[in-house]
């Protein structure tokens, strides 16, 4: 949501000269869209192309110059559409969601992982009935409790912390979006785009509730790239000196590469 930090970090784009559209992806916030709170990963890939048709519409704009700039989940989403709209000559963000079932993997207990798919095919059944989408938790204090992100919820790398700020902001979205979040792997696009992911490769899922970190690259991508290792956490790149580090290493490859 544009609420969460996102428009802090346009600002620091149109400070450099950078014409910058910040928008809400469908489902959340001023944005319509139906049901309300679920992430559908390719119809965000696909609002992106058609935020990009709007910009080009715009007086002032240079069609020839764009760039797309994404954070965590929709990180992964830029470097997607790096490697399948021409239209664009400029990918960053911090964080980059590569693939959504290796993650949930690192993230999920083993001994979690058939509750999560069972709840997933219960909601898929009373969905096809009629029946309203099952909800989840983004985080939880109780870090066995079901929740679509199990990380901590407290400190700088927290997602509530992220969202302070941001009225709309609600801590739920719709068990689907999960399930559609398992179907994802940006990595497969990506051969010529930076990415990351945590440290333990393609290991087996971790037995913690919690995931590895740092993250460190896992594949060669193409040239020219640029990657850039924060201190904090996942979300602490949006707040204090880590916002101030991204934000400034988007800034300059945008320039460079614009």
């Amino acid at each position: 949501m544009k609420e969460c930090y996102l428009d802090a970090f346009a600002e620091v784009f149109a400070a450099a000269g950078l014409a910058a559209l910040v928008f809400d992806n469908r489902n959340f916030g001023a944005s319509d869209g139906a049901p309300r709170q679920e992430i559908d990963p390719w119809a965000q890939v696909r609002d992106y192309r058609h935020a990009i048709t709007f910009a080009q519409t715009l007086p002032g704009i240079d069609r020839d110059r764009i760039g797309v700039w994404g954070s965590s989940y929709s990180g992964g989403h830029a470097l997607v559409l790096g490697a399948i709209d021409k239209r664009i000559k400029a990918v960053g963000g911090p964080g980059p969601l590569i693939s959504g079932f290796a993650n949930v993997q690192r993230l999920v207990r083993r001994d979690f992982i058939g509750g999560l798919r069972a709840g997933l095919d219960a909601d898929r059944e009373a969905r096809f009935a009629g029946k309203e989408p099952g909800m989840i938790p983004v985080v939880a204090e109780d870090p066995l409790a079901p929740s679509a992100l199990p990380t901590p919820t407290r400190g700088s790398g927290s997602p509530r912390r992220a969202g302070r700020g941001a009225p709309s902001w609600r801590n739920e979205v719709t068990l689907r979006s999960v399930e559609m979040l398992m179907e994802v792997r940006a990595v497969t696009y990506s051969a010529g785009q930076p990415h990351a992911a945590p440290d333990g490769g393609g290991g087996p899922a971790t037995s913690s509730p919690r995931p590895t970190w740092p993250w460190r690259p896992t594949r060669r991508p193409g040239e020219p790239k640029k990657l850039v290792i924060l201190p904090g956490g996942h979300f602490g790149a949006y707040t204090g000196p880590d916002f101030d580090r991204s934000s400034t290493a988007a800034r300059d490859w945008l320039l460079e590469h614009l």
